[in-house]
């Protein structure tokens, strides 16, 4: 399946929703993002910048990477509406042409499975400074039998069939690639939210996603959308909807 995130970018920064505060302060409570570790970030595959903008809001200086200058341009708008200011760098996550060991925390949120994994552990490895940190994560919708994420999941299928979600999921065994590269292996963290979302926001969110607006040309994707308008309305009229996710994120370091 051909996926062009460009294509995605408006409804991506619209309605997309970011990592929950719970997510940061666990972080912080294993001395990551605490105050007095705020030092120079990079976010790789940032997208829009959801996680490099939480960083940066936290008082870090923040790096962050994108192979779509789509999205960075949407990341800018955000930036900009929210006060501060990240750097961005078009390129592969696997080979970002930064300088060595410049980062005191890595990190890449809810497109690991995107990339080159090997080849994305080696970059982490080189571009980490010594005692860095590196966080992979996920923010994942649960799919339940008769929830809203099922049947999304259902009608994605019909009007897609090359997509599949279930290759997309979060696997703590990408551990083993950092761990090959000397990198330890601190924590596993995993804790499940509900994020409401309106029935304009759910459609936008599953808009942005790998399976419609990203991969299915725009006649095909308005007619997925006039689909999803109705399935809403008929099986989960009531608004905002609880749609359940899953955070998941893999700790490591690099040693002094």
């Amino acid at each position: 399946m051909d996926v062009n995130w460009d294509k995605t970018a408006s409804d991506y920064a619209s309605f997309r929703a970011g990592f929950p505060l719970e997510f940061y302060d666990r972080l912080a409570a294993r001395g990551i993002v605490s105050e007095a570790a705020r030092k120079h970030a990079l976010d790789l595959g940032t997208g829009t910048g959801t996680l490099a903008r939480g960083l940066a809001q936290r008082g870090w200086r923040v790096t962050a990477v994108d192979i779509s200058a789509e999205m960075i341009d949407a990341a800018r708008r955000l930036d900009a509406a929210a006060g501060v200011s990240i750097s961005y760098v078009i390129a592969r996550s696997e080979v970002t042409g930064l300088p060595p060991a410049g980062f005191d925390l890595v990190c890449a949120a809810t497109c690991w499975h995107w990339f080159d994994k090997p080849a994305a552990a080696r970059e982490v490895q080189r571009l980490l400074a010594p005692g860095g940190w590196v966080v992979i994560a996920a923010m994942e919708w649960q799919s339940a039998s008769g929830n809203v994420v099922a049947a999304t999941c259902q009608l994605i299928r019909q009007h897609n069939p090359q997509w599949t979600n279930a290759r997309l999921g979060f696997r703590f065994e990408w551990a083993e690639d950092l761990s090959a590269l000397g990198l330890v292996v601190i924590d596993r963290l995993q804790f499940d939210f509900d994020v409401p979302y309106t029935h304009e926001a759910w459609r936008g969110r599953i808009r942005a996603s790998a399976g419609v607006s990203a991969s299915l040309d725009p006649k095909a994707v308005a007619a997925f959308d006039r689909e999803h308008v109705e399935l809403l309305s008929t099986q989960f009229p009531h608004e905002p909807l609880a749609v359940p996710h899953r955070i998941l994120a893999i700790v490591a370091r690099k040693e002094s």
